[in-house]
């Protein structure tokens, strides 16, 4: 079990790298368009995050699993992938949107970074 978590985490680490860079690649490039990219990683991210979760109590034996920060960081990406979806067909992205997407991606970031 610890190999399929450790896996999975770095698929993980991976996709939200991929999501960040991926928007980042449109900071100067008007009008902004979304990269297809960005919501197949953001799809990944979020199924090994729940790979992750349900392995996590297997792997880490000491401690009690946070559901409460791994549901909030699950709702943020599912976010994310909505607002993906919803205008990856369309010719341009608002600046609104991509800053949206980009705000929570780094959002994401930090709470995983600094929620123990």
């Amino acid at each position: 079990m610890n190999i399929v978590y450790h896996i999975a985490f770095g698929i993980h680490l991976l996709c939200v790298v991929a999501i960040l860079a991926l928007l980042l690649i449109q900071v100067k490039k008007s009008p902004k368009k979304l990269n297809p990219g960005v919501v197949h990683a953001t799809l990944t991210a979020l199924v090994a995050g729940i790979v992750m979760v349900g392995l996590y109590e297997k792997v880490n034996v000491d401690e009690v699993a946070n559901h409460t920060k791994f549901g909030v960081k699950g709702l943020v990406i599912l976010v994310i992938l909505t607002l993906g979806y919803k205008n990856l067909k369309k010719p341009e992205l608002k600046n609104s949107v991509w800053a949206a997407m980009l705000g929570l991606t780094v959002f994401n970031i930090l709470l995983a970074y600094l929620w123990m």
